[in-house]
């Protein structure tokens, strides 16, 4: 399976962290969780997670997702996703996390959310 790839872009003080390959169980999910715990370590609770290019999220990666909310809730930050293909969406819904982490498909649209 291939591995996951993060890139991070900061725009204000949202850091966008465009993810490419799947979160699934092993280094990818645990790649994931590095990522998010060192932006907040390093005051940067603003999140915003570019789901585009993951291929596939499996229920390891769910796990880390919500860790990830959870994370950044309690250090007093915001995490949002933006444009999950089609089957990353489907499985969200599923989860019900789309009830609890606002999803976006425009960029802008979604850096004007975090105010």
């Amino acid at each position: 399976m291939p591995s996951l790839k993060t890139t991070l872009r900061e725009i204000g003080c949202v850091t966008i962290v465009d993810l490419s390959g799947p979160i699934a169980l092993g280094e990818s999910s645990a790649l994931f969780g590095k990522v998010i715990r060192d932006l907040t370590d390093n005051d940067r609770p603003k999140i915003l997670l570019n789901l585009r290019d993951v291929s596939a999220i499996d229920s390891a990666g769910i796990g880390e997702l919500v860790r990830a909310y959870i994370l950044v809730k309690g250090r007093g930050g915001e995490m949002r996703l933006l444009n999950p293909a089609k089957k990353v969406h489907d499985l969200l819904d599923l989860t019900r996390l789309l009830r609890v982490i606002e999803v976006f498909t425009d960029e802008a649209l979604a850096l004007r959310s975090f105010g």
